[in-house]
């Protein structure tokens, strides 16, 4: 038995439960994973809802962690007993699952990890510095000269995209909700951080950019920012949707794009671009790397016990948290 923290319902925060599951012994292609790290994203939150649903009830949450190997299954060669890990889950085929002391998982989807980097950075980077690694790489190749518009930018993935476009040579504007969320946008990255409680993002991007707009916005917020990102895109230009942090976007016109430019939308799923094991091993490559040379730093600015994971969703959910969050088993 291990402790673990689920859901037998959907709900807020008071839906969690920290207790005693079973989890038993690796199967073929699968490795016992001893947690040492916990990533927290806002994803968890959704799941917790029901917006992005579970493969069934009770369940635990968590779609990323960091641990030691303590065994493997039948047929596992792509890590063995002792080795550090981390890994990101997503999509049907691997699951939520990463709140608790252990889990059994894919091994083909275990990063292993250099020695120079902790297991607490390794349980903040791992989704997120992946979510970062495609999205500035595949869905919208940003590099010298690229203006991008990057919402949240104080977040967990936004401090890594901001720090890695800036690296790639890109001019960076950070959206924040607060001074001391841009002081942080600026130290990690952003050339300009705008604050959306005190300024009009669309008419300071416009004047930044002298009237043209930004050629990509980057939005994990959703709801409350769309209308602001298609609006700060110039002609052609494609909004990056990965996340809807305040909510899902209604239904709209698709010929508003028309009407604005001729603009792209793209909603960019993890799932779908860390398809297969030689995909992630090269994403987590290119992420490592640049941890490594000093040119992205992981940010894990809150540490929270498992048992207290309700306090954790409840601090992301109301945006008292900066960077990455980690639980602590």
């Amino acid at each position: 038995m291990v402790k673990a923290v689920r859901i037998h319902e959907y709900g807020g925060p008071e839906k969690l439960r920290y207790e005693d599951i079973e989890i038993g012994e690796p199967g073929p292609g699968e490795a016992y994973v001893r947690h040492t790290a916990i990533g927290l994203n806002f994803a968890d939150t959704h799941n917790r809802e029901g917006r992005y649903p579970l493969p069934s009830l009770p369940h635990v949450l968590g779609g990323e962690a960091a641990g030691v190997v303590e065994a493997v299954g039948p047929g596992v060669t792509d890590v063995k007993v002792g080795d550090r890990v981390a890994y990101a889950a997503g999509g049907p085929a691997f699951p939520p699952g990463s709140y608790a002391e252990a889990r059994l998982f894919d091994a083909s989807r275990l990063v292993v990890l250099p020695d120079e980097i902790d297991d607490i950075t390794a349980a903040g980077m791992i989704v997120k510095g992946l979510t970062a690694q495609y999205l500035l790489k595949s869905v919208y190749p940003v590099g010298p000269g690229d203006t991008i518009l990057v919402h949240a930018a104080a977040g967990g993935v936004g401090l890594i995209l901001s720090q890695w476009a800036n690296h790639l040579g890109a001019r960076v504007i950070g959206v924040v909700s607060s001074p001391e969320k841009a002081k942080l946008a600026l130290e990690n990255g952003c050339r300009h951080a705008l604050v959306s409680t005190r300024e009009d993002v669309v008419a300071r991007v416009r004047q930044l950019t002298a009237g043209e707009g930004v050629p990509v916005v980057f939005d994990a917020v959703g709801r409350d920012t769309f209308d602001i990102s298609l609006s700060c895109l110039r002609p052609r230009g494609t909004m990056v949707s990965f996340g809807t942090a305040s909510g899902p976007v209604p239904p709209f016109d698709l010929f508003r794009l028309n009407r604005m430019g001729s603009l792209t939308i793209t909603s960019a799923a993890f799932a779908w671009f860390v398809r297969s094991r030689p995909e992630l091993l090269s994403r987590a490559a290119d992420l490592i790397d640049v941890v490594l040379r000093g040119a992205v730093k992981i940010q894990v600015n809150q540490t929270f016990r498992l048992a207290d994971a309700a306090e954790a969703h409840r601090a992301l959910e109301s945006r008292q948290t900066q960077g990455a969050s980690v639980l602590i088993p």
